[in-house]
């Protein structure tokens, strides 16, 4: 199975290729070029370097949002044209679980990305890690590939609150009242994170840098589990999850 992933919904723009579970190429950066201008010349330049053709894909898996509307709009078009081109369905994987789920082992702690919305409002979510064995089937976001071995209990990556857009101020509120440690992520955490020290009365941390931002690499691995499950859309039929309307939007209604 080979998956190619896309994400543009911030300032980073990456684009990764992963097989059998394997994160095969990954090529991601952080600044402030035009996702217009990059995200089809790093795919280019990964599958040559891979040696991958494109149409050996199986799926294109975008990050669906929320996030920045400019980029969310290039990463779906990007994934839409190469979808349509190539003949080939869309998984569409929600941006807060792939950053959650470089995580990955984070023990008890919480993990809350959180994207700068600005006017000291986030998108963000809460989630954790769970053992399989442990975990109420229900509430799974991503159940591990086929080939788990016998006696292995992997975890399970849980969302614990919905994502959601809104004041960080009741994103802590609410962290608060779990009493767990939490580990925050995201491009919220330099924003704001003198009002995270004030407002939170659990311990917490923030991810390492490696870890902070969208990645594809989460993106296409996530893709592929969600793919196994037949979760895919027709890419015509792809549109990203913004959770609220833009400035614009909020302008005109003015």
């Amino acid at each position: 199975m080979l998956i190619i992933g896309i994400e543009s919904s911030a300032l980073v723009a990456s684009v990764a290729i992963a097989e059998d579970d394997r994160l095969v190429a990954e090529y991601t950066m952080n600044n402030k070029k035009t996702h217009s201008q990059t995200l089809l010349p790093m795919l280019e330049e990964i599958v040559s370097a891979a040696g991958i053709k494109l149409e050996s894909a199986d799926a294109i898996a975008i990050s669906r949002g929320p996030g920045s509307f400019t980029g969310l709009r290039i990463g779906s078009a990007t994934a839409k044209g190469l979808g349509l081109a190539l003949n080939k369905p869309l998984v569409e994987v929600p941006t807060l679980d792939s950053m959650a789920f470089d995580l990955y082992g984070a023990g008890d702690a919480l993990i809350c990305p959180i994207m700068d919305a600005r006017r000291q409002e986030v998108y963000s979510g809460i989630y954790e890690f769970v053992p399989l064995s442990r975990c109420d089937a229900e509430k799974q976001v991503y159940a591990p590939l086929s080939g788990v071995k016998k006696g292995e209990d992997p975890l399970v990556l849980v969302n614990v609150v919905p994502e959601s857009a809104g004041p960080l101020s009741e994103v802590m509120e609410r962290l608060n009242t779990f009493g767990r440690s939490v580990i925050f992520l995201g491009d919220g955490v330099p924003a704001y994170a003198d009002l995270i020290a004030e407002g939170m009365k659990v311990p917490y941390s923030f991810a390492p840098a490696q870890l902070s931002r969208q990645r594809a690499g989460a993106v296409a691995l996530l893709g592929m589990r969600l793919f196994e499950h037949g979760i895919t859309v027709d890419a015509a039929d792809h549109a990203p999850t913004y959770l609220r309307v833009s400035q614009a939007e909020r302008s005109m209604e003015r």
